[in-house]
């Protein structure tokens, strides 16, 4: 299982990320911009994986730049990007290394593949992977 920071800012789809993550038995702390997920970073608790909007509030590449700034912060820390946008060369050359990202909308399924194919996070209830932290 892995502690989750999940940043959005749009409420319905965080409140659905979030519960979607805590069923399959992760824990999750919450954001809706990049100075409260920063805060959360720089906070004590542990932070397994960063699950961020590319775009937040009217900023399309604040949740790439939050990302870049959290990795600095947290060493070890896993990225994987949420967009509803087209992914561009562009915009993959601004992810952080070992980032894997989802497409906008996704379901429960793609959600727990995303972690247990590119970090190999388990869930409860699922023995198809070891989480390398634990």
């Amino acid at each position: 299982m892995a502690a989750v920071l999940v940043v959005e800012d749009e409420a319905q789809v965080l409140v659905l990320a979030e519960s979607y993550l805590e069923e399959h038995g992760h824990r999750t702390f919450s954001a809706a911009n990049v100075e409260q997920a920063l805060a959360i970073i720089d906070g004590p608790e542990q932070i397994d994986v960063l699950f961020t909007d590319i775009g937040l509030n009217d900023n399309l590449q604040a949740g790439l730049e939050l990302a870049k700034e959290a990795v600095e912060r947290r060493l070890g820390l896993k990225v994987l990007y949420a967009t509803g946008q087209a992914v561009t060369d562009g915009m993959k050359a601004l992810f952080v290394d070992g980032s894997a990202v989802l497409q906008k909308p996704y379901t429960v399924e793609q959600l727990l593949t995303s972690f247990t194919v590119y970090f190999e996070i388990n869930h409860k209830g699922d023995g198809r992977a070891r989480s390398r932290d634990r």
